[in-house]
């Protein structure tokens, strides 16, 4: 349990600086713990929910607007979550690892070419196409829910390459979109096959700690480093999961 507990306080760290569900990270420490993939996935979206809700509650302090935008974007996560637990069900384990790494890398890619800053810019003030985003949100629930992880991975992205948003208010409105993507992805697999409960609970409780912290420090630092870090991590889990595989 201990093991358990200082996992979650790594992985809510994590999850509140980057924007990240904390699926991406918690999968390959669960595998290195002997987990099966299957069984990281289950875990892993409980800790998601439970660690998104928290570190969106904290978001809004300084994000009020994500609101906004992200409950139809999170809608969409929600619709396309609902379908992932048939995918992991009738889809073998080794494409699902396989689909995991190719999510990494378009991630890493996205990230190399999205700017620092932009002239086109744009803040969550401003209304974006709500079918648009929709959309965007139920093709990423479908697939970030199959493999175990929120899809702030790819929604992070998204939303600076094409859409414009600031890094770190995407990554706040990614972080808020993971609620409804695990909502959904936690009910499909229980309906669909086994779900290590609790496991995921001390996991995701264990989080909050780290989710403060990592709230806290993604505030104070500098979007160019920030965007560095977010780059490293992506890498890291990228040459692990390859080595894995």
């Amino acid at each position: 349990m201990t093991i358990l507990i200082l996992l979650g306080i790594l992985i809510g760290f994590i999850s509140g600086f980057f924007g990240v569900g904390g699926g991406m990270v918690l999968i390959p420490f669960l595998l290195y713990f002997n987990f099966s993939l299957k069984s990281a996935i289950g875990i892993s979206i409980v800790q998601m929910l439970l660690s998104s809700i928290y570190g969106s509650y904290l978001n809004l302090k300084h994000h009020k607007n994500i609101l906004k935008d992200g409950f139809f974007l999170g809608l969409g996560g929600f619709v396309g979550g609902l379908f992932s637990g048939y995918i992991v069900v009738h889809i073998d384990e080794h494409y699902l690892h396989y689909l995991f790494i190719a999510i990494i890398m378009l991630s890493i890619y996205k990230l190399f070419k999205a700017p620092i800053q932009s002239d086109k810019i744009i803040s969550t003030k401003t209304s974006h196409n709500r079918l648009q985003l929709f959309i965007i949100g139920m093709i990423v629930g479908l697939i970030a829910m199959s493999i175990g992880v929120g899809g702030s991975v790819m929604i992070t992205p998204i939303l600076v390459s094409y859409l414009y948003f600031e890094q770190k208010e995407a990554s706040s409105l990614a972080l808020f979109f993971v609620i409804f993507s695990a909502s959904a992805g936690l009910i499909s697999q229980m309906m669909n096959t086994q779900v290590m409960i609790y496991e995921g609970l001390i996991i995701g409780f264990s989080s909050f700690v780290g989710v403060y912290f990592g709230v806290k420090s993604k505030v104070i630092i500098n979007p160019k480093y920030y965007r560095r870090l977010l780059i490293t991590l992506n890498l890291a889990i990228f040459l692990y999961m390859v080595y894995k595989a």
